[in-house]
């Protein structure tokens, strides 16, 4: 199965300093998928090592991660040896990656955060 390359940006936030949404801060995410979308736990556990994810943001630098799992639970990891960096993403296994789709990402500072699926294509 082949990846796909998955562009996630803050979508609007009501209650927080991102009412507004910012296009400027998001995800670039690296995944196998079904055909319908969602993503493909079969291919993920051959291919695990190439499932990638970037946090980016203009008033920081880039964070390169990976896409992990425990059990059923979804998550992007940036340090292998310290949980504390995790940021656990809602329901990640049952999300459909779809452009206009969203996705629920809690940050690193444990605030639930709503993301917009704006690009969904091959990876190269």
């Amino acid at each position: 199965m082949s990846l796909s390359r998955i562009v996630m940006r803050l979508a609007r936030n009501p209650g927080t300093e991102f009412a507004g949404g910012d296009d400027r801060r998001g995800y670039a995410l690296t995944a196998p998928l079904t055909g319908d979308g969602h993503l493909d736990e079969a291919a993920y556990a051959k291919q695990r090592d190439a499932c990638t994810v970037r946090r980016f943001a203009p008033d920081e630098d880039a964070a390169d991660g990976r896409l992990a799992r425990k059990g059923p639970r979804w998550f992007f990891d940036y340090d292998e040896s310290d949980v504390v960096d995790d940021e656990p993403v809602h329901r990640l296994g049952e999300h459909r990656f779809a452009v206009g789709e969203y996705v629920t990402i809690t940050d690193e500072d444990g605030r639930p955060l709503t993301y917009k699926v704006v690009e969904v294509q091959p990876a190269g």
